[in-house]
């Protein structure tokens, strides 16, 4: 494995794309993909190839170090790794994309090696999706990923009005369709976001995979990341040991993350449902020292007294997921 590599967050976005382009004629490549992409490929071994796709913004915004989270993962485990990388959200529908992929195949690029593993998480999620195609035999994880904005598919979402006008109809439109050669396809999203949910309903097939991730907050990608359980999936992925069972085991992790917990805390507060709030509340500070949550148990335990109802024993600690749906997987 080389060192680790470590970007300045004062660079600016085209002198921390030059980093990147210094990295890749170092140790792989780098290209400009049209006026709008660049490709980087790390050449580390022939055993794994990780790919994925990000905004300078996201890959910026990837890890501590500076770079794409993909990159990062790909260097902790001595894989190889190809980033796609757009400058603004493009969807990567660009001839000057597609053109690239085509020449991968035409080199039988990803024949070489003997695990390919696909990520992205909404707009790059798509990406993902669609573009495995051009590598037969994938693993595809993809969070929150859009099928298609296409309007005479898609019109019922209007986050991306302004991107409607993009051609999702031709060459890797679909995302989909493009998942049909994968060998496996995760798709991980939170059923509670109505739009999210919609497009993952389009998602269908017997190697496709759908992976609800309840309360995951409005940028589900980050939460994934800032779960660090990415590495622990992309491993398994790589020992052929990726299962629904692996995901939702990696996943257990949210009940020790204070973001999802303060999701779930939410929501029952809206609904008004104080015993599960005690409950909750209870088990989140029996682990962390939260004083939110123990502002939100001391109002439902007096809601509950007024009521007349009382909280059960306290069971051993961290069980909380056992006795209220809220927190099963």
């Amino acid at each position: 494995m080389s060192e680790l590599v470590t970007l300045s967050e004062q660079l600016t976005d085209e002198e921390w794309l030059s980093e990147i382009e210094e990295i890749g004629k170092d140790r792989g490549y780098f290209e400009r993909v049209g006026d709008r992409h660049a490709a980087l490929f790390l050449d580390e071994s022939l055993d794994v190839l990780l790919v994925s796709f990000d905004t300078i913004a996201s890959a910026r915004a990837g890890s501590a170090s500076g770079i794409p989270h993909g990159m990062l993962q790909a260097e902790i485990n001595g894989w190889s790794h190809l980033s796609l990388i757009a400058q603004t959200p493009t969807w990567f529908r660009d001839p000057a994309v597609f053109a690239y992929f085509d020449r991968l195949v035409d080199d039988a690029f990803f024949e070489d090696f003997e695990t390919v593993i696909f990520y992205g998480a909404g707009m790059s999620g798509y990406a993902a999706s669609a573009f495995s195609v051009a590598a037969p035999g994938a693993i595809v994880l993809a969070v929150s990923p859009q099928a298609t904005l296409d309007p005479s598919i898609a019109s019922w979402d209007d986050r991306f009005a302004t991107e409607r006008r993009r051609d999702f109809t031709s060459r890797y439109g679909f995302a989909p369709d493009m998942l049909e050669a994968a060998q496996a396809a995760y798709i991980i999203y939170d059923p509670f976001d109505e739009l999210d949910a919609m497009h993952a309903a389009l998602f269908r097939g017997q190697q496709i995979h759908k992976i609800r991730l309840r309360h995951g907050g409005g940028n589900l990608g980050r939460t994934v990341q800032e779960m660090s359980i990415l590495g622990q999936i992309f491993r398994a992925a790589a020992a052929g040991s990726l299962s629904e069972r692996t995901l939702f085991r990696a996943l257990r992790k949210r009940h020790d993350y204070l973001p999802y917990l303060r999701n779930v805390l939410n929501r029952l507060h809206v609904e008004e449902r104080h015993y599960l709030i005690a409950l909750l509340c209870r088990s989140v500070l029996d682990r962390k020292n939260a004083p939110r949550f123990r502002h939100h148990l001391e109002l439902s335990e007096h809601r509950l007294s007024e009521e007349g109802r009382k909280l059960p024993p306290r069971h051993r600690k961290g069980r909380a997921a056992d006795r209220f749906p809220e927190l099963r997987e």
